[in-house]
Protein backbone atom coordinates (compact mmCIF):
# COMPACT_ATOMS: atom_id res chain seq x y z
CA UNK A 1 0.00 0.00 0.00
CA UNK A 2 0.83 3.16 -1.01
CA UNK A 3 0.14 6.91 1.32
CA UNK A 4 0.33 9.83 0.03
CA UNK A 5 -0.55 12.55 2.95
CA UNK A 6 -0.95 16.42 2.51
CA UNK A 7 -1.95 19.33 4.53
CA UNK A 8 -4.92 20.70 2.89
CA UNK A 9 -8.58 21.34 3.06
CA UNK A 10 -10.87 18.87 3.38
CA UNK A 11 -11.26 16.63 0.40
CA UNK A 12 -14.77 15.07 0.23
CA UNK A 13 -16.65 16.03 -2.68
CA UNK A 14 -13.57 16.04 -4.56
CA UNK A 15 -12.80 12.24 -3.64
CA UNK A 16 -16.32 11.05 -4.14
CA UNK A 17 -16.24 12.55 -7.67
CA UNK A 18 -13.12 13.34 -9.07
CA UNK A 19 -11.35 10.62 -8.41
CA UNK A 20 -13.59 7.22 -9.27
CA UNK A 21 -10.87 7.07 -11.77
CA UNK A 22 -8.83 5.70 -8.76
CA UNK A 23 -11.10 2.43 -8.69
CA UNK A 24 -9.78 1.38 -12.19
CA UNK A 25 -6.48 0.55 -10.34
CA UNK A 26 -7.46 -0.04 -7.05
CA UNK A 27 -10.17 -2.42 -5.41
CA UNK A 28 -11.11 0.42 -2.59
CA UNK A 29 -10.11 3.66 -1.55
CA UNK A 30 -10.38 5.39 1.39
CA UNK A 31 -10.19 8.74 3.22
CA UNK A 32 -9.92 9.96 6.53
CA UNK A 33 -10.25 13.94 6.85
CA UNK A 34 -9.64 16.62 9.69
CA UNK A 35 -11.14 19.86 10.01
CA UNK A 36 -11.73 22.76 12.16
CA UNK A 37 -15.51 23.32 12.86
CA UNK A 38 -17.01 27.03 13.30
CA UNK A 39 -15.68 26.94 16.67
CA UNK A 40 -12.05 25.85 16.04
CA UNK A 41 -12.81 21.91 17.33
CA UNK A 42 -10.96 19.69 15.35
CA UNK A 43 -13.01 17.18 13.82
CA UNK A 44 -12.37 14.07 11.85
CA UNK A 45 -14.86 12.34 9.07
CA UNK A 46 -13.89 9.26 7.08
CA UNK A 47 -15.53 7.11 4.41
CA UNK A 48 -14.82 4.41 1.83
CA UNK A 49 -15.89 3.75 -1.57
CA UNK A 50 -15.27 0.83 -4.38
CA UNK A 51 -16.84 -0.22 -7.43
CA UNK A 52 -19.27 -2.84 -5.27
CA UNK A 53 -20.34 -0.88 -2.21
CA UNK A 54 -19.84 2.82 -3.77
CA UNK A 55 -19.60 5.45 -1.08
CA UNK A 56 -19.74 4.17 2.54
CA UNK A 57 -19.59 6.77 5.08
CA UNK A 58 -18.30 5.97 7.92
CA UNK A 59 -18.96 8.19 10.79
CA UNK A 60 -16.65 10.29 12.78
CA UNK A 61 -12.80 9.18 12.35
CA UNK A 62 -10.85 8.86 15.36
CA UNK A 63 -9.71 11.47 16.95
CA UNK A 64 -7.23 13.40 14.75
CA UNK A 65 -4.05 15.24 15.83
CA UNK A 66 -3.88 17.96 13.20
CA UNK A 67 -5.45 19.15 10.27
CA UNK A 68 -5.14 17.09 7.08
CA UNK A 69 -6.40 14.35 5.18
CA UNK A 70 -5.34 10.94 4.45
CA UNK A 71 -6.16 8.89 1.47
CA UNK A 72 -5.70 5.09 1.46
CA UNK A 73 -6.00 3.26 -1.94
CA UNK A 74 -5.65 -0.61 -0.96
CA UNK A 75 -5.56 -4.04 -3.51
CA UNK A 76 -4.01 -2.73 -6.19
CA UNK A 77 -5.03 -4.93 -9.35
CA UNK A 78 -2.24 -7.00 -10.86
CA UNK A 79 -1.58 -5.31 -14.71
CA UNK A 80 -1.63 -1.87 -13.16
CA UNK A 81 1.08 -3.21 -10.38
CA UNK A 82 3.18 -5.00 -12.88
CA UNK A 83 3.80 -1.73 -14.82
CA UNK A 84 3.85 0.92 -12.08
CA UNK A 85 7.30 2.29 -10.62
CA UNK A 86 8.07 0.42 -7.37
CA UNK A 87 10.55 2.62 -5.66
CA UNK A 88 9.96 5.85 -3.55
CA UNK A 89 11.87 7.94 -5.29
CA UNK A 90 11.01 6.83 -8.80
CA UNK A 91 7.32 7.28 -7.58
CA UNK A 92 8.02 10.60 -5.94
CA UNK A 93 9.55 11.76 -9.41
CA UNK A 94 6.70 10.76 -11.12
CA UNK A 95 3.90 12.87 -8.88
CA UNK A 96 6.34 16.02 -8.79
CA UNK A 97 6.97 15.74 -12.54
CA UNK A 98 3.35 15.55 -13.35
CA UNK A 99 2.26 18.13 -10.33
CA UNK A 100 5.19 20.80 -11.12
CA UNK A 101 2.27 23.61 -11.48
CA UNK A 102 1.52 23.31 -7.81
CA UNK A 103 5.29 24.04 -6.87
CA UNK A 104 5.52 27.18 -9.34
CA UNK A 105 2.40 28.98 -8.57
CA UNK A 106 1.24 31.80 -6.25
CA UNK A 107 1.08 29.98 -2.58
CA UNK A 108 3.12 27.38 -3.60
CA UNK A 109 1.99 23.56 -2.81
CA UNK A 110 1.44 21.96 0.31
CA UNK A 111 3.97 19.82 1.79
CA UNK A 112 3.58 16.74 -0.02
CA UNK A 113 5.61 13.47 1.14
CA UNK A 114 6.19 10.06 -0.38
CA UNK A 115 6.41 7.39 1.84
CA UNK A 116 6.71 3.48 2.61
CA UNK A 117 8.67 1.57 4.99
CA UNK A 118 12.15 1.94 2.97
CA UNK A 119 12.08 5.54 3.46
CA UNK A 120 10.30 9.07 2.26
CA UNK A 121 10.83 11.65 -0.18
CA UNK A 122 9.85 15.28 0.10
CA UNK A 123 8.21 16.55 -3.09
CA UNK A 124 9.38 19.90 -2.25
CA UNK A 125 12.68 18.74 -2.20
CA UNK A 126 12.89 17.98 -6.06
CA UNK A 127 13.19 20.91 -7.64
CA UNK A 128 16.83 21.27 -8.11
CA UNK A 129 16.57 17.62 -9.22
CA UNK A 130 14.22 18.84 -12.82
CA UNK A 131 14.86 22.19 -13.01
CA UNK A 132 18.34 23.43 -14.54
CA UNK A 133 17.99 27.27 -13.62
CA UNK A 134 15.83 30.04 -11.91
CA UNK A 135 12.15 30.10 -13.52
CA UNK A 136 11.94 32.80 -16.24
CA UNK A 137 8.67 34.55 -15.85
CA UNK A 138 7.89 36.72 -18.60
CA UNK A 139 4.47 38.30 -20.23
CA UNK A 140 2.73 38.86 -23.45
CA UNK A 141 -0.02 41.17 -24.44
CA UNK A 142 -2.85 39.63 -26.52
CA UNK A 143 -5.80 42.28 -27.51
CA UNK A 144 -5.29 44.02 -24.29
CA UNK A 145 -5.27 40.98 -22.55
CA UNK A 146 -1.85 40.38 -20.00
CA UNK A 147 -0.62 36.61 -19.49
CA UNK A 148 2.08 35.42 -17.65
CA UNK A 149 4.31 32.95 -18.80
CA UNK A 150 6.70 30.91 -16.66
CA UNK A 151 9.30 29.00 -18.54
CA UNK A 152 11.00 25.80 -17.07
CA UNK A 153 13.94 24.05 -18.79
CA UNK A 154 13.25 20.48 -16.95
CA UNK A 155 15.92 17.87 -17.18
CA UNK A 156 14.51 15.50 -19.65
CA UNK A 157 13.66 12.04 -18.21
CA UNK A 158 12.94 9.27 -20.20
CA UNK A 159 9.27 8.85 -19.84
CA UNK A 160 8.60 12.72 -20.91
CA UNK A 161 10.09 14.24 -24.23
CA UNK A 162 7.75 16.35 -25.42
CA UNK A 163 7.68 19.89 -24.92
CA UNK A 164 4.49 21.28 -23.37
CA UNK A 165 2.23 24.45 -23.02
CA UNK A 166 0.04 24.42 -19.45
CA UNK A 167 -2.76 26.64 -19.83
CA UNK A 168 -3.62 27.37 -16.04
CA UNK A 169 -6.56 28.92 -14.27
CA UNK A 170 -7.83 29.06 -10.74
CA UNK A 171 -4.31 27.54 -9.32
CA UNK A 172 -4.41 24.49 -11.12
CA UNK A 173 -3.52 23.23 -14.92
CA UNK A 174 -6.53 23.04 -17.29
CA UNK A 175 -5.36 22.05 -20.32
CA UNK A 176 -2.00 20.47 -21.91
CA UNK A 177 -0.35 20.82 -25.27
CA UNK A 178 2.03 19.25 -27.24
CA UNK A 179 4.22 22.06 -28.33
CA UNK A 180 6.18 19.06 -30.59
CA UNK A 181 7.14 21.37 -34.10
CA UNK A 182 4.91 23.74 -32.95
CA UNK A 183 7.98 26.39 -33.60
CA UNK A 184 10.42 25.19 -36.22
CA UNK A 185 13.41 23.27 -34.25
CA UNK A 186 11.03 22.27 -31.28
CA UNK A 187 11.37 18.60 -30.81
CA UNK A 188 11.85 16.94 -28.01
CA UNK A 189 14.83 18.05 -26.07
CA UNK A 190 17.02 20.75 -26.88
CA UNK A 191 20.25 21.61 -25.86
CA UNK A 192 21.71 24.95 -24.01
CA UNK A 193 25.23 26.70 -24.19
CA UNK A 194 27.07 23.81 -22.09
CA UNK A 195 24.94 21.20 -24.43
CA UNK A 196 23.34 20.05 -21.29
CA UNK A 197 19.85 18.77 -22.70
CA UNK A 198 16.56 19.99 -21.50
CA UNK A 199 12.92 19.56 -22.05
CA UNK A 200 10.96 22.62 -22.31
CA UNK A 201 7.53 23.48 -20.66
CA UNK A 202 5.84 26.96 -20.23
CA UNK A 203 3.16 27.47 -17.57
CA UNK A 204 0.29 30.19 -18.98
CA UNK A 205 -1.87 31.75 -16.27
CA UNK A 206 -3.73 35.31 -16.40
CA UNK A 207 -7.33 37.34 -14.62
CA UNK A 208 -8.67 36.32 -18.12
CA UNK A 209 -8.06 32.96 -17.98
CA UNK A 210 -9.28 32.53 -14.80
CA UNK A 211 -12.30 33.95 -15.84
CA UNK A 212 -13.11 31.87 -18.50
CA UNK A 213 -12.40 28.62 -17.21
CA UNK A 214 -15.51 26.33 -16.63
CA UNK A 215 -16.94 25.61 -14.12
CA UNK A 216 -15.54 21.51 -13.57
CA UNK A 217 -12.02 23.29 -14.74
CA UNK A 218 -11.11 21.04 -17.86
CA UNK A 219 -11.14 23.45 -20.41
CA UNK A 220 -12.32 27.22 -21.41
CA UNK A 221 -15.26 29.14 -22.57
CA UNK A 222 -12.98 30.55 -25.48
CA UNK A 223 -13.22 30.34 -29.32
CA UNK A 224 -10.27 28.46 -30.25
CA UNK A 225 -10.15 30.89 -34.00
CA UNK A 226 -12.13 34.03 -34.41
CA UNK A 227 -13.86 33.95 -37.77
CA UNK A 228 -13.68 36.73 -40.13
CA UNK A 229 -13.31 40.23 -38.91
CA UNK A 230 -14.92 40.72 -35.55
CA UNK A 231 -16.38 44.54 -34.45
CA UNK A 232 -15.33 43.54 -31.64
CA UNK A 233 -11.61 42.44 -30.86
CA UNK A 234 -12.54 38.97 -29.10
CA UNK A 235 -9.29 36.86 -27.95
CA UNK A 236 -9.28 33.27 -29.46
CA UNK A 237 -7.37 30.55 -28.20
CA UNK A 238 -5.32 31.22 -31.67
CA UNK A 239 -4.43 34.56 -30.81
CA UNK A 240 -3.38 33.55 -27.41
CA UNK A 241 -1.10 30.30 -28.48
CA UNK A 242 0.64 32.14 -31.77
CA UNK A 243 1.65 35.06 -29.35
CA UNK A 244 3.18 32.59 -26.44
CA UNK A 245 4.68 30.44 -29.36
CA UNK A 246 6.48 33.78 -30.75
CA UNK A 247 7.34 34.26 -27.73
CA UNK A 248 9.14 30.82 -27.07
CA UNK A 249 11.04 31.09 -30.31
CA UNK A 250 12.44 34.30 -28.82
CA UNK A 251 12.92 32.64 -25.61
CA UNK A 252 14.81 29.81 -27.35
CA UNK A 253 16.49 31.51 -29.79
CA UNK A 254 19.99 29.75 -29.28
CA UNK A 255 18.95 26.13 -28.58
CA UNK A 256 16.29 26.49 -31.72
CA UNK A 257 19.06 27.68 -33.92
CA UNK A 258 21.25 24.80 -33.13
CA UNK A 259 18.10 22.46 -33.57
CA UNK A 260 16.97 23.70 -36.88
CA UNK A 261 20.72 23.00 -38.19
CA UNK A 262 21.09 19.35 -37.11
CA UNK A 263 17.85 18.97 -38.15
CA UNK A 264 19.23 20.27 -41.96
CA UNK A 265 21.82 18.28 -41.81
CA UNK A 266 19.86 15.26 -40.73
CA UNK A 267 17.86 16.09 -44.12
CA UNK A 268 20.59 16.37 -46.03
CA UNK A 269 22.51 13.12 -44.60
CA UNK A 270 19.08 11.24 -45.34
CA UNK A 271 19.06 12.48 -49.54
CA UNK A 272 22.39 11.82 -50.13
CA UNK A 273 22.69 8.44 -48.89
CA UNK A 274 18.78 7.54 -48.76
CA UNK A 275 16.80 9.71 -51.16
CA UNK A 276 18.51 11.54 -53.73
CA UNK A 277 15.34 12.47 -55.42
CA UNK A 278 14.80 14.89 -53.10
CA UNK A 279 18.26 16.61 -54.38
CA UNK A 280 17.28 19.07 -57.21
CA UNK A 281 14.28 20.34 -55.40
CA UNK A 282 15.84 20.36 -51.44
CA UNK A 283 16.80 24.09 -51.44
CA UNK A 284 12.97 24.76 -52.64
CA UNK A 285 11.67 22.28 -49.88
CA UNK A 286 13.89 24.36 -47.42
CA UNK A 287 12.63 27.57 -48.38
CA UNK A 288 9.12 26.46 -47.66
CA UNK A 289 10.15 25.73 -43.71
CA UNK A 290 10.66 22.40 -43.93
CA UNK A 291 11.86 21.42 -40.22
CA UNK A 292 12.71 17.88 -39.05
CA UNK A 293 13.47 16.12 -35.65
CA UNK A 294 16.83 15.46 -36.43
CA UNK A 295 15.75 11.81 -34.47
CA UNK A 296 12.93 10.72 -37.00
CA UNK A 297 13.05 7.49 -38.58
CA UNK A 298 13.86 7.43 -41.76
CA UNK A 299 10.06 5.79 -43.29
CA UNK A 300 8.76 9.39 -41.71
CA UNK A 301 11.13 11.82 -43.15
CA UNK A 302 10.32 10.40 -46.48
CA UNK A 303 6.65 10.96 -45.66
CA UNK A 304 7.70 14.19 -45.09
CA UNK A 305 9.90 15.39 -47.88
CA UNK A 306 7.37 13.50 -50.40
CA UNK A 307 4.17 15.50 -48.50
CA UNK A 308 6.05 19.03 -49.09
CA UNK A 309 7.15 17.75 -52.48
CA UNK A 310 3.65 17.58 -53.36
CA UNK A 311 2.78 20.95 -52.03
CA UNK A 312 5.53 22.32 -53.60
CA UNK A 313 4.18 20.43 -57.22
CA UNK A 314 0.77 22.30 -56.65
CA UNK A 315 1.93 25.53 -56.04
CA UNK A 316 4.00 25.29 -59.31
CA UNK A 317 0.77 24.27 -60.95
CA UNK A 318 -1.24 27.19 -59.76
CA UNK A 319 1.78 29.38 -60.71
CA UNK A 320 1.82 27.81 -64.12
CA UNK A 321 -1.40 28.78 -64.46
CA UNK A 322 -1.14 32.22 -63.43
CA UNK A 323 2.13 33.23 -65.56
CA UNK A 324 1.38 31.91 -68.73
CA UNK A 325 -2.63 33.01 -68.76
CA UNK A 326 -0.91 36.14 -68.73
CA UNK A 327 1.40 35.50 -72.20
CA UNK A 328 -1.18 36.65 -74.43
CA UNK A 329 -1.81 40.31 -72.51
CA UNK A 330 0.20 43.06 -71.93
CA UNK A 331 2.82 41.51 -69.95
CA UNK A 332 2.83 43.16 -66.08
CA UNK A 333 6.24 44.47 -64.47
CA UNK A 334 8.40 41.98 -63.63
CA UNK A 335 7.00 39.25 -66.11
CA UNK A 336 9.81 37.52 -67.47
CA UNK A 337 11.58 37.15 -64.05
CA UNK A 338 8.57 35.74 -62.59
CA UNK A 339 8.36 33.64 -65.48
CA UNK A 340 12.18 32.40 -64.99
CA UNK A 341 11.38 31.46 -61.51
CA UNK A 342 8.48 29.21 -62.59
CA UNK A 343 10.56 27.31 -65.72
CA UNK A 344 13.30 26.70 -62.77
CA UNK A 345 11.27 25.16 -60.21
CA UNK A 346 9.63 23.18 -63.22
CA UNK A 347 13.04 22.10 -64.25
CA UNK A 348 13.82 21.11 -60.86
CA UNK A 349 10.77 19.21 -60.04
CA UNK A 350 11.46 17.45 -63.43
CA UNK A 351 15.08 16.09 -62.16
CA UNK A 352 13.60 15.12 -59.19
CA UNK A 353 10.97 12.82 -61.50
CA UNK A 354 13.82 11.61 -63.29
CA UNK A 355 15.72 10.70 -60.04
CA UNK A 356 13.00 8.98 -58.13
CA UNK A 357 12.63 7.09 -61.23
CA UNK A 358 16.50 6.02 -61.51
CA UNK A 359 16.45 5.30 -57.46
CA UNK A 360 13.64 3.35 -58.12
CA UNK A 361 15.36 0.91 -60.63
CA UNK A 362 18.24 0.68 -57.92
CA UNK A 363 16.21 -0.48 -55.13
CA UNK A 364 14.51 -3.02 -57.94
CA UNK A 365 18.20 -4.38 -58.84
CA UNK A 366 18.75 -4.45 -55.42
CA UNK A 367 15.44 -6.50 -54.53
CA UNK A 368 16.13 -9.11 -57.51
CA UNK A 369 19.96 -9.40 -56.05
CA UNK A 370 18.54 -10.23 -52.76
CA UNK A 371 16.35 -12.53 -54.50
CA UNK A 372 18.98 -14.57 -56.16
CA UNK A 373 20.57 -15.58 -53.00
CA UNK A 374 20.12 -18.87 -50.63
CA UNK A 375 18.64 -18.04 -47.12
CA UNK A 376 20.03 -18.88 -44.06
CA UNK A 377 18.65 -22.51 -45.03
CA UNK A 378 20.37 -22.57 -48.21
CA UNK A 379 17.04 -22.72 -50.07
CA UNK A 380 16.47 -19.87 -52.92
CA UNK A 381 13.55 -17.86 -53.89
CA UNK A 382 11.06 -19.37 -56.19
CA UNK A 383 10.45 -18.44 -59.94
CA UNK A 384 7.20 -16.65 -58.70
CA UNK A 385 8.73 -14.38 -56.65
CA UNK A 386 11.65 -13.68 -59.54
CA UNK A 387 8.78 -13.88 -62.03
CA UNK A 388 6.90 -11.00 -60.02
CA UNK A 389 9.22 -8.51 -59.87
CA UNK A 390 9.85 -8.59 -64.20
CA UNK A 391 5.61 -8.54 -64.02
CA UNK A 392 3.21 -8.70 -61.94
CA UNK A 393 1.68 -12.19 -62.64
CA UNK A 394 -1.63 -13.47 -64.12
CA UNK A 395 -1.85 -9.94 -65.66
CA UNK A 396 -1.76 -8.13 -69.41
CA UNK A 397 -0.82 -4.59 -70.44
CA UNK A 398 -4.43 -3.57 -70.45
CA UNK A 399 -4.89 -4.16 -66.89
CA UNK A 400 -1.83 -2.42 -65.46
CA UNK A 401 0.15 0.64 -66.32
CA UNK A 402 3.52 1.15 -67.88
CA UNK A 403 5.02 1.25 -64.39
CA UNK A 404 4.27 -1.93 -62.96
CA UNK A 405 6.67 -4.12 -65.19
CA UNK A 406 10.85 -3.60 -65.00
CA UNK A 407 11.16 -5.81 -68.11
CA UNK A 408 13.98 -3.39 -68.47
CA UNK A 409 16.63 -5.23 -66.49
CA UNK A 410 16.22 -8.30 -69.64
CA UNK A 411 16.15 -5.10 -72.08
CA UNK A 412 15.46 -1.99 -72.24
CA UNK A 413 13.81 -1.93 -75.85
CA UNK A 414 10.88 -3.96 -73.68
CA UNK A 415 10.04 -1.32 -71.95
CA UNK A 416 8.42 -0.08 -75.71
CA UNK A 417 5.69 -3.14 -76.52
CA UNK A 418 2.19 -3.46 -78.08
CA UNK A 419 1.16 -5.98 -75.49
CA UNK A 420 2.83 -7.59 -72.73
CA UNK A 421 0.78 -10.64 -70.97
CA UNK A 422 2.65 -12.60 -67.74
CA UNK A 423 2.14 -16.10 -66.80
CA UNK A 424 -1.48 -16.22 -68.82
CA UNK A 425 -2.89 -19.02 -71.28
CA UNK A 426 -1.87 -18.32 -75.06
CA UNK A 427 -6.02 -18.94 -75.28
CA UNK A 428 -6.78 -15.69 -73.02
CA UNK A 429 -4.27 -13.58 -75.17
CA UNK A 430 -6.38 -11.49 -77.48
CA UNK A 431 -3.21 -11.12 -79.70
CA UNK A 432 -2.86 -15.20 -80.04
CA UNK A 433 -5.93 -16.42 -81.31
CA UNK A 434 -4.93 -19.88 -79.94
CA UNK A 435 -6.84 -22.11 -78.13
CA UNK A 436 -3.70 -23.55 -76.12
CA UNK A 437 -4.32 -23.71 -72.22
CA UNK A 438 -0.20 -23.17 -71.79
CA UNK A 439 0.91 -20.79 -70.19
CA UNK A 440 4.11 -18.30 -71.06
CA UNK A 441 6.01 -17.18 -68.57
CA UNK A 442 6.02 -13.87 -70.08
CA UNK A 443 5.13 -13.13 -73.86
CA UNK A 444 5.57 -9.60 -75.93
CA UNK A 445 4.81 -8.42 -79.07
CA UNK A 446 6.07 -5.23 -80.32
CA UNK A 447 5.82 -3.37 -83.32
CA UNK A 448 8.81 -2.48 -85.68
CA UNK A 449 8.80 0.93 -87.25
CA UNK A 450 8.62 0.72 -91.00
CA UNK A 451 8.86 3.97 -92.85
CA UNK A 452 8.25 2.90 -96.11
CA UNK A 453 5.33 0.98 -95.60
CA UNK A 454 4.01 3.38 -92.86
CA UNK A 455 4.68 6.21 -95.51
CA UNK A 456 2.89 3.98 -98.26
CA UNK A 457 -0.05 3.25 -96.32
CA UNK A 458 0.05 -1.05 -97.20
CA UNK A 459 0.09 -2.55 -94.11
CA UNK A 460 0.53 -2.76 -90.47
CA UNK A 461 3.93 -3.10 -88.86
CA UNK A 462 5.13 -6.65 -88.37
CA UNK A 463 4.55 -7.60 -84.74
CA UNK A 464 7.99 -8.73 -83.01
CA UNK A 465 7.94 -11.28 -80.48
CA UNK A 466 9.06 -11.86 -77.33
CA UNK A 467 8.96 -14.85 -74.97
CA UNK A 468 10.65 -14.97 -71.48
CA UNK A 469 11.38 -18.13 -69.34
CA UNK A 470 11.82 -17.63 -65.84
CA UNK A 471 13.53 -20.42 -63.60
CA UNK A 472 14.22 -20.87 -59.51
CA UNK A 473 17.98 -19.84 -59.16
CA UNK A 474 20.29 -22.83 -58.97
CA UNK A 475 17.91 -25.45 -60.22
CA UNK A 476 19.44 -28.29 -62.00
CA UNK A 477 16.23 -30.71 -63.27
CA UNK A 478 16.49 -29.25 -66.91
CA UNK A 479 16.04 -32.20 -69.40
CA UNK A 480 14.55 -33.39 -72.45
CA UNK A 481 11.31 -32.85 -71.45
CA UNK A 482 11.66 -30.01 -69.24
CA UNK A 483 13.79 -27.84 -71.88
CA UNK A 484 13.07 -24.07 -71.20
CA UNK A 485 14.29 -23.41 -74.42
CA UNK A 486 12.42 -25.60 -76.57
CA UNK A 487 9.18 -24.21 -74.20
CA UNK A 488 9.95 -20.85 -75.70
CA UNK A 489 10.30 -21.97 -79.51
CA UNK A 490 6.96 -23.63 -78.89
CA UNK A 491 5.45 -20.94 -77.34
CA UNK A 492 6.69 -18.27 -80.45
CA UNK A 493 5.47 -21.41 -82.70
CA UNK A 494 2.06 -21.17 -81.21
CA UNK A 495 1.72 -17.09 -81.37
CA UNK A 496 2.70 -17.59 -85.03
CA UNK A 497 -0.28 -19.52 -86.16
CA UNK A 498 -2.88 -17.92 -84.58
CA UNK A 499 -4.56 -15.44 -85.68
CA UNK A 500 -2.35 -12.06 -84.86
CA UNK A 501 -3.93 -9.28 -83.75
CA UNK A 502 -2.40 -5.45 -82.36
CA UNK A 503 -3.41 -5.08 -78.50
CA UNK A 504 -6.49 -2.50 -79.91
CA UNK A 505 -7.88 -6.02 -82.06
CA UNK A 506 -6.63 -5.07 -85.20
CA UNK A 507 -6.06 -7.97 -87.22
CA UNK A 508 -2.11 -8.14 -88.44
CA UNK A 509 -1.78 -10.05 -92.23
CA UNK A 510 -0.50 -13.23 -91.37
CA UNK A 511 3.32 -14.16 -91.32
CA UNK A 512 5.60 -16.58 -90.67
CA UNK A 513 8.66 -14.13 -91.01
CA UNK A 514 8.08 -11.88 -87.33
CA UNK A 515 11.30 -12.06 -85.80
CA UNK A 516 11.56 -13.70 -81.94
CA UNK A 517 13.04 -13.43 -79.13
CA UNK A 518 13.53 -15.55 -76.23
CA UNK A 519 14.88 -15.15 -73.13
CA UNK A 520 15.41 -17.99 -70.66
CA UNK A 521 16.47 -16.44 -67.17
CA UNK A 522 18.54 -19.62 -65.12
CA UNK A 523 21.35 -20.24 -63.38
CA UNK A 524 23.95 -22.35 -65.14
CA UNK A 525 23.32 -25.27 -63.90
CA UNK A 526 24.93 -28.81 -65.23
CA UNK A 527 21.50 -29.47 -66.58
CA UNK A 528 21.06 -26.17 -67.86
CA UNK A 529 24.84 -25.76 -69.69
CA UNK A 530 23.74 -29.99 -71.09
CA UNK A 531 20.22 -27.66 -72.68
CA UNK A 532 22.48 -24.87 -74.07
CA UNK A 533 24.90 -26.73 -76.14
CA UNK A 534 22.20 -29.28 -77.53
CA UNK A 535 20.74 -26.34 -78.65
CA UNK A 536 23.92 -25.43 -80.21
CA UNK A 537 24.33 -21.74 -78.48
CA UNK A 538 27.75 -20.31 -77.64
CA UNK A 539 28.81 -19.28 -74.47
CA UNK A 540 29.19 -15.64 -73.94
CA UNK A 541 32.56 -13.96 -73.60
CA UNK A 542 32.82 -13.52 -69.72
CA UNK A 543 31.27 -17.25 -69.62
CA UNK A 544 27.83 -16.49 -67.53
CA UNK A 545 25.60 -17.12 -70.45
CA UNK A 546 24.62 -18.59 -73.92
CA UNK A 547 22.99 -17.28 -77.24
CA UNK A 548 22.33 -18.23 -80.97
CA UNK A 549 20.08 -18.13 -83.66
CA UNK A 550 17.23 -21.01 -84.54
CA UNK A 551 17.11 -20.77 -87.91
CA UNK A 552 14.06 -22.92 -88.36
CA UNK A 553 11.83 -20.66 -86.26
CA UNK A 554 13.32 -17.62 -87.20
CA UNK A 555 14.07 -16.87 -83.60
CA UNK A 556 17.43 -15.26 -81.54
CA UNK A 557 17.47 -17.15 -78.33
CA UNK A 558 19.66 -15.61 -75.02
CA UNK A 559 20.10 -17.94 -71.90
CA UNK A 560 21.28 -15.37 -68.97
CA UNK A 561 22.36 -16.37 -65.60
CA UNK A 562 20.52 -14.01 -62.68
CA UNK A 563 24.28 -12.78 -61.86
CA UNK A 564 24.96 -11.86 -65.34
CA UNK A 565 21.42 -10.17 -65.61
CA UNK A 566 21.72 -8.01 -62.26
CA UNK A 567 25.52 -7.42 -63.32
CA UNK A 568 24.21 -6.23 -66.95
CA UNK A 569 21.80 -4.10 -65.74
CA UNK A 570 23.63 -2.49 -63.04
CA UNK A 571 26.14 -1.60 -65.73
CA UNK A 572 23.65 -0.30 -67.94
CA UNK A 573 22.23 2.31 -65.49
CA UNK A 574 25.55 2.74 -63.67
CA UNK A 575 25.71 6.57 -65.66
CA UNK A 576 22.09 7.76 -63.74
CA UNK A 577 23.47 6.21 -60.50
CA UNK A 578 26.83 7.53 -60.56
CA UNK A 579 25.48 11.07 -61.60
CA UNK A 580 23.04 10.76 -58.46
CA UNK A 581 25.63 9.47 -56.06
CA UNK A 582 24.07 5.90 -55.58
CA UNK A 583 26.32 3.72 -54.89
CA UNK A 584 26.27 0.86 -58.01
CA UNK A 585 27.35 -2.40 -56.23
Amino acid sequence: MRRWTATTRPIWAAAVWGRLLWLKAFDRVTVRSAYEDEVGCLKGRQFRFSVQGEVEPDGEADAPAEVGTTVSLDGFKRPFQQSALKTVEAIAREVFEHCIWYFLRPGGAPDITVADDDGAVSLNSLMHDFVYSDMQRTSIEVKGERFEMVSLRLKSSPRNLAPRLYWCAANRVVVEENLTSRVPGLYGRLKDAESSPFTYVCYLSSDFLDSHVRADRTAFDISERVPGTPLIEDVSMNDIRESVLKEVESILAGPLSAAREEGKARVHEFVSNRAPRYRPVLSRLEQLGVSVDPSMRDQDLELLLHSNLQKLEAFVLAEGHAVLGEAGSAQPEGYEERLARYLNTVTDINQSDLAAYVSRRRTILDVLARQIRSDDQGKYSKEDAIHSLLMPMRTDSNEIGTDASNLWIIDERLAFHDYLASDKTLKSMPITGSDSTREPDLLATRLVGSPVLAAEGGTLPLPSIVVIEVKRPMRNDNSEDKDPIQQCLEYVKRVRAGGVKTALGRPIPPTREAPAFCYVLADLTKTMVDRCEYASLRPTHDGMGYFGFNEPCKAYIEVVSFDRLVNAATERNRAFFDKLGIPSS
